[in-house]
């Protein structure tokens, strides 16, 4: 899959506690970003059936269910073995982090996190099959209902998630004011920059706290994960292997298309985990593929080209709806989960804003199209760099 960018995630909606901030940065900064591409709003009043059958391109049957024979008992063992070790555990990692002086107890902390990760993944394993039954056998899986059902528990999940990353890890993310009024109305597009695994639960995060539903494009390794695999796809998130553009793109067109006025589709255009190595790979590979393109992302430092397909099959399927960026800064320090576990509790701050592009400002030409999407990721950047970010 050469140009369906998406999301890597975890959690698209598990992890980090939002605080609204008032201006965290300063207005003038941002206001003079979004007006290069344009932020006006539009409201579009289309309903359309919500998709929440999953979408896995290519996965047979018995193979979806040869891997979850493996995930989910590997899953509830493993909850269970954290938890009844616990009482033993928790005193050792206690002991352990006093005596290294570590004062702020980080072992003890990522256990107890992990613990409630795990916990929270293993109520999902459970519910799913009660849910299936409930929902006449699976057979009205996309009745208002079920969706209710299962979303109850995706966002019981993401608020006791939120907590935890707050108190144990010391994470938390701050929104600024330009950003909360550029988040709604919905249906929109979601465009979010990817520099952490953290950061993917940021746009559901945002999202959920502002009732709205969220359609995420996920790869597909991540159904590793079988809390993820047995819940999200009923959702209407699709999963995509990395090997599949035709049949990618089609999976991303049908979500799109099954987007109701109260829900987003949400995508990472650069498609993988911003590293800076990979930004001089990037535009070296484009220099050779796409010279058209060099002096649009010739600039860029903190964020990767975007791959124009999903985010293509996306506005070709919502022909109305307005594209909501979402750019942050505080993640790139940590370009890795190891790094940031290093650091627990971490203390970090994720700042992040969000302007809206009216659909009337985005090109139909592909050319036009793919102009615009160069200049678009070239104001995030310009954003991150205004932070101080280096």
């Amino acid at each position: 899959m050469n140009d369906i960018a998406s999301g890597t995630t975890r959690s698209p909606d598990r992890g980090l506690a939002i605080q609204h901030a008032n201006d965290t940065i300063t207005r003038s900064d941002v206001a003079t970003l979004p007006s290069r591409i344009g932020n006006d709003t539009q409201t579009v009043p289309s309903t359309k059936r919500i998709m929440t059958q999953q979408q896995v391109i290519n996965e047979p049957f018995a193979v979806r269910w040869k891997r979850r024979s493996v995930t989910i008992p590997t899953m509830l063992l493993g909850t269970a073995a954290v938890v009844f070790a616990a009482p033993v555990v928790a005193p050792m990692l206690f002991v352990a982090d006093i005596a290294r002086a570590r004062w702020k107890l980080p072992m003890l902390r990522l256990y107890a996190f992990a613990a409630q990760y795990a916990v929270n993944d293993s109520i999902e394993i459970l519910l799913a099959p009660w849910y299936w039954i409930l929902a006449r056998f699976g057979t009205t899986l996309r009745s208002s209902a079920s969706i209710r059902r299962h979303e109850r528990v995706q966002r019981w999940s993401v608020a006791i998630l939120a907590r935890r990353a707050e108190q144990l890890l010391g994470i938390r993310v701050e929104l600024d004011d330009i950003g909360a009024v550029a988040l709604l109305p919905t249906p929109a597009i979601v465009l979010c920059r990817h520099v952490n695994v953290i950061d993917a639960s940021l746009p559901s995060l945002l999202y959920q706290q502002r009732d709205r539903r969220v359609r995420d494009v996920i790869m597909a390794e991540l159904l590793a994960d079988p809390g993820f695999d047995l819940f999200y796809g009923r959702l209407g998130s699709i999963f995509i292997p990395r090997d599949n553009g035709p049949e990618a793109r089609h999976a991303v067109t049908a979500l799109g298309a099954s987007l109701d006025a109260n829900s987003v589709a949400v995508i990472f255009p650069e498609g993988r985990l911003f590293r800076p190595e990979l930004l001089e790979r990037a535009k070296a590979k484009l220099a050779e593929r796409d010279p058209a393109r060099i002096d649009g992302i010739a600039q860029l430092r903190h964020v990767l080209p975007p791959r124009p397909g999903g985010v293509n099959a996306l506005l070709d399927a919502l022909p109305s709806a307005d594209v909501v960026v979402i750019a942050h800064f505080g993640l790139d320090p940590y370009p890795d989960f190891k790094s940031l576990i290093r650091n627990v509790p971490a203390g970090i701050t994720v700042n992040a804003t969000a302007w809206r592009i009216a659909r009337r400002d985005i090109p139909n030409d592909p050319a036009a199209r793919m102009r615009w999407l160069d200049a678009t990721w070239q104001s995030v950047d310009d954003w991150i760099d205004l932070q101080g970010v280096r």
